[in-house]
Order: structure tokens, then sequence, then C-alpha cells
């Protein structure tokens, strides 16, 4: 046993099996250093004229490419015949195909959505009512994070089918505040504090004008609508800022934001409403009147 190990060390160490390793491991290394400087100068050139998710897929597809061609090289030179594995890869290929169907149904639709650029690295999405913002588009899934720091990875099928909201796609985008007023208050009046109140604000912009629209009267008060456009970048800065504000305004300009309540009226004193019963007594019926007085039928 030994020495049959040993025979087999003495045979592959034999000059010519020696300059075949150093033949593959040359191909190995300069096939991953031409990958590598390959993919940096992708990631240099297409920096100002193409998305980061097409740079991202670029890489990818040029990586997975020199391995493919690193690896058919050193079977190459192991003397392996790529026709036969060739053949046997189809079939295989086609078992695998089937077994598959859900990555590869994946993989298209990344297509489509690299095509489309519908969202970017780093937009922020609302799909199925969740909230999260992209960091890396995939050919079989899209990789993103929420705002409490949870990663998620949603299927490239499933933002195709789903509707998908870009909540960053324009620079600017609108704030909508919704709220109520007492019927007492007068609309002109409130109208004006709000419009000033959205002036003094340096996060709100000017350029598109705020709106100010009454949607309806409500159960317990005047629903008003205030629109409020502001740079992408600083939405919860207004938020935050412009709902303080228009509390203290209200308190300090006494008007009212009211509360839900429900007032019942029961109208009118009215008269008791007559008793009349009917009973029965020795096969003769008594009637009792609302005075309380019995009469005999």
């Amino acid at each position: 046993m030994f020495d049959a190990i040993l025979k087999s060390i003495e045979n592959f160490l034999q000059p010519e099996n020696i300059l075949i390793m150093v033949k593959i491991a040359a191909i190995v290394l300069v096939g991953l250093l031409v990958v590598r400087l390959i993919i940096l100068f992708i990631k240099r050139g297409m920096k100002k004229r193409f998305s980061q998710q097409s740079i991202m897929i670029a890489r990818k597809v040029v990586f997975y490419t020199g391995m493919f061609v690193i690896l058919i090289l050193v079977l190459k030179q192991l003397n392996v015949k790529l026709a036969a594995l060739l053949g046997a890869a189809g079939i295989a290929g086609i078992a695998i195909g089937f077994a598959a169907q859900t990555s590869l149904s994946n993989i298209i639709s990344g297509f489509f959505l690299i095509s489309e650029k519908a969202f970017a690295v780093g937009d922020i999405i609302k799909v199925d009512g969740l909230t999260c913002i992209i960091l890396s588009v995939d050919l079989l899934s899209v990789k993103a994070r929420t705002f409490d720091n949870q990663y998620v990875r949603i299927p490239n099928e499933k933002l195709i089918k789903s509707e998908v909201i870009n909540i960053t796609k324009y620079p600017i985008r609108r704030l909508d505040v919704n709220l109520s007023v007492a019927y007492k208050e007068d609309l002109g009046r409130v109208r004006e504090e709000l419009l000033d109140i959205a002036q003094q604000n340096p996060y709100c912009l000017s350029n598109p004008e705020p709106l100010f629209i009454i949607k309806e009267f409500g159960d317990s008060g005047i629903e008003i609508l205030l629109g409020l456009w502001v740079v992408k970048t600083d939405v919860l800065a207004l938020k935050n800022s412009i709902m303080q504000e228009i509390k203290e305004r209200f308190d300090q300009e006494g008007i009212e934001i009211p509360f839900p309540h429900v007032s019942v009226y029961t109208g009118s004193a009215s008269d008791p409403f007559p008793v009349h019963v009917v009973e029965r007594k020795n096969g003769k019926e008594l009637q009792v009147e609302d005075d309380h007085t019995l009469r005999e039928q």
C-alpha cells in the first residue's frame, strides 16, 4: 500500500506533470489578474454615464465570464475532452432548467427591472407595505435595508408582479399634512395662518407653492389638507418642524383643533305615552286606561 502511494507521487512529480501544474497556476493567476483589471476599468469608465446597478451587473458578467474562460483553459491543459463534457453539461442543463424554473424567472425579471430603470441603488421604495432602501439590484433578487436596519431580500419576480412606489425617484416631493379645525373657525384666517407657517419654514419650498385644500365636513370638524413641497432629503425635518409650528401657532391664535366627540340632542320635552292594557276577567274584557281607570267592555 505504501509503495503504491510512493509510486503515484513519483509518477505525479514527472517533469511533464510539473510543467502542466505550472501552466495551470499561471493561467489561474494571470486570468484572475486580467479579470480584476477589466472590472476596475469598467467601474471607472462607466461611473459617469451609467447607473450603479448597471455597473454591478457588468462587473458580475465579466467576473463569471472570466471564471468560465479560466476553467475551460485549465480543463484543456488537463487534456479533458471538452466535447463530451459539454454534451454532458447540456443534458444536465436541461434537467437543472426544469428544476430551477423559479430562478430562471427571477433572472428574466432582473433584466426587465434593469432595463426599465424603475429604481436605482440608494432609492427608497415601497412594495407590499414594506419601505426600504435599495442596496443592490442583482440577477436573482434585490437587496435592501429597512429603516430599522433589517436586511431584506426581495425576489425579482415579486417586484415585477407587485406595485412598486419609488419615493425618491424625483428630487422633490410633496408632504401632505392632514388636519382638522372646528366648525366655528374662519377658514380664511386658518388658510392665512397655515400659508404663513409654510412660508417661514426653512425646509418648505416656495416653488411649487403650498396647497391648501378643504377636503370635507367631518364628524368633529372641517378636514383640511396642507400640501408642502420639499427636497427629498429634508422630508423628515420638514414633517417634524411643521407639525410643531402648526400646534404652537394654533394655540397662540386660539384656533381649535377638535377631537372626536358626539352631541346627543333629545329634543323638547314630550308628553308621556298613553298605555292601554287589555285584560280578560270572567269572559269580559277590561281595558286599563292611562289614567288607571277600569272600563268594562
